[in-house]
């Protein structure tokens, strides 16, 4: 980086200042974790030959920091995968029970904004079709920050929820569905070759909550990739080609994740998920009635505080799926 010809090519130098980052990442805490550790050695020898009340409890706070850092050092090494560290889209979609559905799609949206805010990562909402009377059928969201993918892509799955209804006047007990996908965001240089004519774009008006906000205009782009049916939509960006330029860099990224899934021999647990968002498949479970109860089926987390979670309280449900693999 210090050489005069870095920025000779512009292509390699973001991608060597990227790598240069994510390596920071890693050695930093490492580093400042040892040097922890031997400023604390120190400190207990010096108890060792003088007591000293305030000294030790000062060496007592910072074990359990210490020990906190270390267990954190320890979960990242097991996000070694080949996208761990990038970007993700994350993209929900309301399943079979028409307004239940919607309004449970919706639920989801929430608690996975909250607890990616809390966690300090940046959001952006690049499409979302409303329901028919509440809730959302569909959303896809941008998520950048460190290990983004890592931390969500075994969230990927059929989501169910069962509680009484608050929209049936009987307060009969209904059981929604809604799947989430998570993708890598890859490289804006990703070598996928896309021809015009296995394109379907259409335009429409993009949705919003009204106001000022809402653009009037047809800027709004679906893209359907006519071989493999995949279906991406873009409405963030304020005009038309804008979203169909954002549109078609989601499609190429899905279009590559379906490939190396092919070429790993996993395609099936890419699209199973999407196949059929019903009965016979589930991810997690979220029982509200007639107890309650939050239980994983792929990496036995149970919990029965079903609202912290739904609150985006997902540190522990989260972690627990990572360390499962």
């Amino acid at each position: 980086m210090n050489q005069s010809t870095f920025w000779d090519n512009k292509d390699e130098s973001e991608k060597l200042i990227k790598e240069l980052s994510s390596l920071k990442n890693i050695i930093t805490p490492i580093n400042e974790c040892q040097k922890e550790i031997e400023e604390n050695i120190e400190i207990l020898k010096l108890l060792l030959l003088e007591e000293d009340e305030d000294l030790y409890n000062i060496t007592k706070d910072n074990y359990q920091k210490l020990e906190n850092n270390v267990e954190h050092l320890k979960l990242m090494t097991y996000l070694n995968g080949q996208y761990d560290k990038e970007n993700c889209f994350l993209e929900i979609h309301a399943g079979a029970g028409g307004t239940e559905s919607c309004d449970w799609a919706n639920m989801l949206y929430r608690m996975y904004t909250r607890y990616l805010h809390k966690e300090g990562y940046e959001v952006t909402k690049l499409d979302e079709q409303p329901g028919e009377e509440v809730g959302i059928k569909s959303v896809l969201i941008n998520v950048k920050g460190p290990y983004a993918y890592g931390y969500l892509k075994h969230e990927k799955g059929v989501h169910r929820l069962v509680r009484i209804s608050p929209f049936d006047a009987n307060k009969r007990r209904h059981t929604s569905f809604a799947s989430v996908e998570v993708i890598p965001e890859l490289s804006n240089n990703i070598d996928i070759e896309i021809n015009d004519k296995d394109l379907r774009i259409d335009v429409y008006r993009s949705s919003g909550a009204g106001g000022q906000s809402v653009n009037t205009t047809d800027s709004a782009v679906r893209i359907t990739h006519i071989p493999t049916g995949i279906v991406v939509t873009c409405q963030n960006e304020r005009s038309q080609i804008q979203n169909k330029e954002k549109a078609i860099e989601i499609l190429k990224n899905k279009l590559y994740n379906l490939e190396i899934e092919k070429q790993n021999k996993e395609l099936t647990k890419l699209t199973e998920g999407q196949k059929s968002i019903s009965f016979g498949s589930g991810k997690r479970s979220y029982v509200m009635c007639p107890y309650t109860l939050v239980k994983d089926n792929e990496s036995g987390y149970e919990t029965s505080d079903v609202n912290k979670i739904l609150d985006g309280n997902l540190d522990e449900l989260i972690i627990k799926g990572i360390r499962r693999g």
